[in-house]
């Protein structure tokens, strides 16, 4: 084939490194360059009152309220946003106690990371304790509302490895709090 003999159409690590030097050079020199009317967060500061976004508080960093005797606590799901419109991220997580079978009650609980940036982020919110005796199945965070697919059980009779209702469950901010709505239960009729 004709031109496969010049030197230009063979590249060799010099050719890289110069093309990566370029690169670099480009990139460098853009970030120094700004548009005239290029001001910080400005759209940011007018919704959230001048506060910086947060990052969503780790789970892993909080003591949640829930005595699970000699098992470790599991965080099986967890969800963020701003929950309560103020401009900060919140964390939703769903715990429940380590276990080699069955599904041992959840809890849900919201947290907030403290205008102090070293500070442990804490609880601000229970939305279900495990005392309560159901299961978490979904979670997920929209448009600041916070849904739920929960399992739990009609009758203290019903057997603790089956549950027999099915809740979809929705918390949203309202009022200085929480809200919890529902779907209309779903209660099965077979038993095994």
């Amino acid at each position: 084939m004709a031109g496969q003999d010049l030197l230009h159409t063979q590249p060799r690590p010099m050719h890289w490194l110069a093309t990566a030097t370029a690169i670099s050079a480009v990139v460098a020199a853009a970030s120094f360059v700004q548009p005239p009317d290029a001001t910080a967060t400005t759209s940011h500061n007018a919704t959230t009152g001048g506060r910086h976004p947060s990052a969503a508080p780790d789970p892993g960093k909080v003591t949640f309220p829930v005595d699970c005797g000699p098992n470790r606590l599991d965080v099986v799901k967890k969800a963020s946003g701003d929950l309560d419109g103020d401009g900060t991220t919140e964390t939703v997580a769903v715990v429940r106690c380590h276990t080699g079978a069955g599904s041992p009650p959840s809890g849900v609980y919201v947290m907030a990371q403290p205008s102090e940036r070293r500070a442990a982020p804490r609880i601000v919110a229970t939305l279900l304790a495990p005392a309560q005796q159901r299961s978490v199945q979904t979670l997920s965070v929209k448009d600041g509302a916070i849904s739920a697919a929960v399992l739990g059980y009609s009758t203290r009779d019903v057997p603790r490895c089956c549950p027999d209702v099915r809740k979809s469950l929705k918390w949203q901010w309202k009022g200085g709090k929480f809200v919890q709505s529902e779907l209309p239960a779903a209660v099965s009729t077979h038993r095994a």
